[in-house]
Order: structure tokens, then sequence, then C-alpha cells
């Protein structure tokens, strides 16, 4: 047996060896291969998608999120757009179309950004069809006064 530090009978210490894998009888060495992930010759590795769970509540509300500020983005600019439109061509109708263009846009974005995403052709309905049926029986019943 060898210690740490000794040389081994032909003269050579164990740390200049290279490693030696071990393989059963019968098996091939296979290389590693890299994970191809979502799109081909892309450096990060991304994980496979096995599930079809919906995305989650927290992403759902960050999507949400850069909805609304993309649209409410675009209502500073037509205010500044007008004043500069006035100050240029000094048309005043020209502003005010600039102006009514931005009033809408916070309502917009707030519909546009509370909206869910769209449901999936997999996903079950909730409408189970009881629209044909009565909830209560026509015709002729008797009634006892009292």
């Amino acid at each position: 047996m060898q210690r740490d530090g000794e040389s081994q009978a032909d003269g050579t210490s164990g740390e200049d060896r290279p490693d030696v894998e071990f393989h059963p009888a019968g098996s091939i060495p296979m290389p590693p291969r890299a994970s191809q992930g979502y799109f081909p010759g892309e450096q990060k590795q991304h994980p496979a998608l096995i599930t079809e769970a919906s995305t989650s509540l927290e992403d759902q509300h960050r999507a949400r999120v850069r909805r609304y500020i993309a649209i409410m983005s675009f209502r500073i600019p037509c205010l500044i757009g007008a004043a500069v439109a006035y100050s240029i061509w000094h048309s005043w109708w020209l502003s005010l179309l600039i102006i009514g263009v931005s009033i809408p846009l916070p309502w917009i974005a707030v519909l546009i950004a509370n909206d869910r995403p769209p449901r999936s052709k997999d996903e079950p309905s909730r409408w189970d069809g009881r629209r044909d049926q009565t909830a209560l029986e026509s015709g002729n019943h008797k009634a006892i006064d009292g």
C-alpha cells in the first residue's frame, strides 16, 4: 500500500497518473451531452417544460404590471406632445386632439392589465348547460286553502 507523498514502484507518484474511470463489462461510456433546452445553440441552459400548469400568480401579476406601465407610459408624452404641437403650430385643435387621445389611456390600461390570461382549449368550461332546465315545473297544482 502506498502512503501519501511516496513514489510508486515505477518511480512515478500517484498524482501524475490520469484518473481512470472503471466501466462494467459490456457498457460503453458515452460523452456527456449538453442540454439543448428550448432553443438549440443558445448558451443558457433552460429547463424542459414538463407540466401543463398555468403560469404562477406572481408571474401573471408581473406581466399585468408591465402592460399597465407600458400603456400609461404613453400618457405623459401625449401631454408633452400637445404642448409642443401648440407651441410650434399654434393649433389648439391639434393639441386638444392629442389630449383627447390621452384621456382614455388610464381606463384602457386598467382594463387590459386586469384581464386574465386567455383560456386554453383544454381548460374546462364552467358552464354545465342548466339553462334549458326550469326551476319549477309548470302546470296546475292543487293548493290547500286553510
